[in-house]
């Protein structure tokens, strides 16, 4: 049995590995958006600088260990062979959990998804204990930590408001201080700005968390608490006045260090918060393993009072866990997706936030939140409103100014206060949500600066919304999940775990091995020359591309319709709206040319506007596709007739020949290749569309169905006509970039 438990602990540390690996590829967004997103250093040097938080920041997660220990179940009512099951299946759901939230692009939370997993598992494993020995189900309560539970989970509900309304009112006070046009009073107040902000991150960080790092020695915690305010009054005066120095003097940015400070500070905070996360319960797992060997009973008699001693975790161990993290954030690609998610929905720029979409309670709230406003501009004096705007005057960008996502002053704000309030929490030994704080820190500040326009307000809500949404429906799949994992596992034995840890490592290994991701490249630089040339190169690679796409996608859907498939059916439902969705962005990245910074000639002006069209014509196409697929899955499901006979063969045979004549002289679908055909193409329609009429009295057709075949046809008509327009505007663009005018 000593060997099974082993073979337990083994697994538990491999797969500790890979949860910090699948948690900081999620988490990754929580310190690096900010910075990012305004460009104030490199890539790499913002990397580097979250690389060093985050390994001295590991070395202060030492006393947050202990929620895996006793934080939500009590250990003394499980024996030591319960323990470890416990452990087993939050470790295996933890990891194919937040692996799947990755996957999708999703920020949550892994605070929430390890509370939950091991309230699930500790909750299975008692009901199954109770069950086997005859219980009451209602002693199942006995079991579970209720007090410290509610704390972590109100808590974190809490965190929601609390983040938010900061992020507000900070970043309210500090724009109405600083305004949107900063560089008059950066140099009259930025240093005091930075000196509040360097005495914040020393204060939370260091002071509040000393107790909890693992090198910490009870003298210097003793003497920081008897000269709290001494130390913080003497930092600030003397940060303030040397910052005030270095911008008067040597014209320093100090917004690089402050944000470059706050980076550190986030990276720092994030692991020592939420390192317990990923490794605390393999460390429990460890310790309990210990406490057995030592006391020499029965593993099914041995309870487990050991996990309710104070701990100290080993500083060797933090360090090397902290390196895993930090290698996670130079090397994993879902991390870069993550970030993207939360930069867009933060951002002061439009366009980028569609991704969502909208939704009827974001409708709902925008609706509510402009009628208030309206309330409040007429009880606020005119005067008053007049000065308050005049400070949140946006800025004029320069003409070839590329836009931001955010500004200096907002991406400090960001980082100083989520870095407090996640700091201020793990020295209460409170599990904080940092994705919670992070991502609600930075919708506060950026409503606070006024970005939450009406042309973004809705798509941004319904972005938080989604992603609350997933948070929540994280701690419904975890605790499921873990009962589901801890009662198989109970049942079936060694045999039961050894299916589960075989299972979860094949799907991790395929997941992140062999799985290729669209990812982003957060190094690229928006100042792209988008001239005739390379708007040629976009429409070479992605025209011809869409156009297959959507001949794939309408063969299937006339061929599941015909074949009366539903199920099929709303599968190419579903790639018709995903066809469309990338439709969309194509086309929409002339809003990302008009604002690139590079100097457009008359050419440059004209293949953009080819471009436009081209991308306009095949997104209509899309958009077509996307509600003939919607008309046709419903056809299906209210179970109304298939076309039968002829008309069954001439739809066959449209989609036959429309393959046929877009194939080039190289086998490939080409839009110029329709064009060449596209006259008997139009001619062979409306053949079949006055075939209609006639065959309607035979078939016996309805009018409900004559209307969905005519659409079939409309939609081929529409495709062969759009796709023609395509393919002219393509030539004309080939003949701006072979012939450039001598302007």
């Amino acid at each position: 049995m000593e060997y099974y438990f082993l073979a337990l602990l083994a697994f538990l540390a491999l797969i500790a590995v890979f949860d910090i690996f699948v948690g900081v590829s999620n988490d990754a967004v929580n310190f690096l958006n900010s910075a990012l997103g305004c460009r104030i250093a490199s890539f790499k040097t913002i990397m580097l600088v979250a690389s060093i938080g985050v390994m001295l920041g590991a070395t202060f997660s030492s006393g947050m260990m202990e929620i895996a220990r006793s934080g939500v179940f009590n250990p003394q009512m499980f024996t030591f062979s319960e323990i470890m099951v416990i452990f087993f299946a939050v470790m295996v759901t933890d990891i194919i959990l937040l692996d799947l939230f990755n996957s999708l692009g999703l920020p949550t939370s892994t605070t929430v998804s390890i509370v939950f997993e091991l309230l699930g598992s500790a909750l299975a494993a008692a009901a199954y204990t109770l069950l086997m020995d005859g219980a009451s189900l209602a002693n199942v309560i006995d079991y579970i930590n209720s007090s410290k539970s509610l704390t972590i989970v109100s808590g974190i509900l809490i965190s929601v408001a609390v983040a938010f309304v900061t992020g507000a009112v900070v970043q309210y006070i500090t724009r109405l201080i600083f305004t949107f046009n900063f560089e008059k009073m950066y140099r009259r107040v930025g240093g005091v700005f930075a000196g509040i902000a360097l005495t914040a991150i020393f204060y939370f960080l260091v002071m509040k968390g000393a107790k909890g790092a693992s090198f910490m020695q009870p003298e210097w915690i003793l003497f920081m608490n008897e000269n709290t305010w001494p130390i913080v009054g003497t930092l600030f005066v003397v940060l303030s006045v040397v910052f005030h120095l270095l911008i008067i003097v040597f014209n320093v940015n100090i917004f690089k260090i402050v944000i470059l400070a706050g980076t550190f500070s986030l990276a720092f905070a994030f692991a020592g918060n939420d390192l317990v996360n990923f490794v605390g319960v393999p460390l429990a797992a460890w310790d309990s393993y210990q406490e057995w060997v030592a006391s020499g009973a029965a593993a099914e008699a041995f309870t487990m009072e050991g996990l309710l001693k104070p701990t100290v975790a080993a500083t060797g161990f933090l360090l090397f866990s902290g390196l895993v993290m930090v290698l996670t954030l130079w090397f994993s690609k879902k991390a870069q997706i993550v970030i993207q998610t939360s930069i867009n929905l933060s951002s002061s720029n439009s366009g980028e936030q569609e991704q969502f979409g909208s939704s009827l309670p974001g409708r709902m709230i925008v609706r509510a939140s402009m009628g208030l406003g309206q309330v409040i501009h007429q009880i606020i004096p005119i005067s008053v409103q007049k000065g308050i705007d005049r400070r949140f005057e946006p800025k004029k960008l320069q003409r070839g100014e590329t836009p931001l996502p955010f500004d200096y002053v907002r991406a400090s704000i960001n980082l100083v206060v989520s870095a407090a309030l996640i700091a201020s929490a793990t020295s209460l030994q409170l599990p904080l949500s940092t994705t919670y704080v992070t991502f609600m820190v930075a919708m506060g500040s950026s409503f606070a600066d006024g970005a939450w326009d009406r042309e973004t307000a809705v798509y941004r809500i319904s972005g938080v919304l989604t992603v609350i949404s997933g948070w929540f429906l994280t701690a419904l799949s975890a605790s499921t999940m873990a009962a589901i994992v801890c009662g198989f596992t109970l049942w079936g034995g060694p045999i039961a775990a050894l299916i589960l840890a075989v299972g979860s490592t094949v799907l991790l290994i395929r997941s992140n091995l062999r799985t290729k991701l669209d990812t982003v490249n957060m190094r690229a630089d928006l100042d792209t020359r988008y001239d005739a040339k390379k708007v040629q190169e976009l429409v070479d690679q992605k025209a011809d591309a869409s156009f297959e796409k959507t001949l794939t996608v309408f063969n299937q859907l006339v061929h599941e319709f015909l074949n009366d498939n539903e199920s099929a059916l709303r599968r190419v439902k579903t790639s018709s709206s995903d066809l469309f969705d990338e439709m969309s962005a194509d086309r929409g990245l002339y809003y990302r040319m008009a604002n690139s910074s590079f100097k457009p000639t008359k050419d440059d002006f004209d293949a953009r506007y080819c471009y436009y069209r081209i991308f306009t014509n095949i997104r209509e196409i899309g958009r077509s596709l996307q509600s003939l697929s919607k008309q046709a899955t419903d056809h299906v499901a209210n179970r109304h007739r298939i076309f039968q006979g002829d008309l069954k063969n001439d739809l066959l045979s449209l989609v036959g020949y429309l393959d046929k004549i877009a194939t080039g002289s190289d086998k490939k679908l080409d839009i110029h290749a329709i064009l060449t055909h596209s006259h008997e193409a139009i001619e062979l329609i409306d053949h079949m569309q006055a075939e209609l009429l006639r065959k309607i009295p035979n078939a016996g057709l309805s009018v409900r169905g004559s209307e969905l075949y005519l659409n079939f046809l409309v939609f081929a008509r529409e495709l062969v006509n759009r796709c023609a327009i395509a393919a002219a505007l393509e030539n004309r663009l080939a003949t701006i970039v072979a012939q450039p005018s001598s302007k």
